[in-house]
């Protein structure tokens, strides 16, 4: 119980550090925190695959966990991805 209690304070700082971070970005760093973003959701699929891989002496749960985490990670960094080209579009010149 001990153990729930610490990594649910953990999370609940996680939580409101994130709010006031995301809120203080200026427009400008807009891009540049998106592309960071999408590399660490690249980060996140390895974990999904190495847990969706693991074998069966996991269990079903953990395989299939790590496969849900793959697919909403992909869709994560595809979204982020255009977010990102159409951010950029936005910049270039028009001729």
């Amino acid at each position: 119980m001990e153990t729930f209690i610490i990594l649910l304070s953990l999370f609940a700082l996680a939580v409101f550090l994130g709010v006031e971070l995301i809120t203080k970005v200026p427009p400008t760093l807009h891009t540049p925190l998106m592309s960071g973003s999408n590399a660490i959701s690249g980060i996140t699929i390895v974990g999904a695959i190495l847990a969706a891989g693991s074998g069966s002496e996991s269990g079903v749960l953990v395989q299939a966990l790590g496969f849900i985490a793959i697919v909403l990670a992909t869709i994560n960094v595809v979204g982020g991805f255009m977010v990102t080209q159409r951010i950029l579009g936005m910049f270039k010149r028009r001729g």
